[in-house]
């Protein structure tokens, strides 16, 4: 579980930086985390979260996102709410770095799933866009599918065909979850005061945050 400061870095996505507030200080119910988006950097596609409620405080920088089917821009100052079951996609859509407060709720399964993403990524075991190839994800599709399902292929499809993929996987060596990347991550910094007039919502619910002028 993170503490504040533990560092994060997907170098195939472009997505990086640090725990603010972490799940072992929250026993699992809430991660705040100050991320960073490098121009052509997105997530791995559109998905959905059955459980978690999610929120974007864009700081500076341009996010585009799609929302059930709805395209925007979010800049600095703007909010995105991520509402459970709700299909969404994200990336950066500017010509520069973003720099974003992620809010997730709850988040110990969300946490564990990324972490899993991420390594994939940090040891070259996925694609261009970020994504392990169909064994592995078998695995780790039928493990997190109270956390993150993607929209395509259709959910109803993955289902079947992941439970026919996953027992070839595991007889290949594949794994849902890696003690290893449990290690991870190692380094640390030090968490810097939010920027000015930037307001982040308790614990309790994720409600509207406020950006002063």
């Amino acid at each position: 579980m993170s503490t504040a400061g533990d560092i994060f870095e997907n170098p195939v996505t472009g997505e990086s930086g640090y725990v603010r507030v972490g799940t072992d200080e929250t026993n699992g119910e809430y991660l705040m985390s100050d991320l960073r988006v490098r121009p052509g950097g997105a997530v791995l596609g559109e998905h959905v979260h059955p459980n978690i409620d999610e929120r974007f405080t864009v700081l500076s920088g341009k996010i585009g996102y799609k929302l059930v089917g709805r395209e925007g821009i979010a800049q600095a100052g703007e909010v995105i709410d991520l509402p459970r079951g709700q299909a969404h996609d994200w990336w950066n859509g500017g010509d520069e770095e973003a720099r974003v407060i992620v809010e997730i709720k709850p988040a110990a399964r969300f946490e564990q799933m990324a972490v899993t993403l991420f390594m994939l990524a940090r040891e070259g075991k996925t694609n261009s866009k970020g994504m392990p190839n169909m064994l592995q994800m078998a695995l780790i599709g039928k493990e997190f599918e109270d956390t993150v399902q993607f929209t395509s292929p259709p959910i109803a499809v993955q289902k079947i065909l992941f439970g026919m993929l996953a027992p070839i996987a595991r007889l290949f060596g594949y794994r849902a979850i890696y003690p290893h990347h449990l290690e991870y991550p190692v380094e640390k910094v030090e968490v810097e005061p939010l920027p000015e007039g930037v307001l982040i919502p308790g614990l309790s619910q994720i409600v509207p945050s406020v950006l002063n002028a």
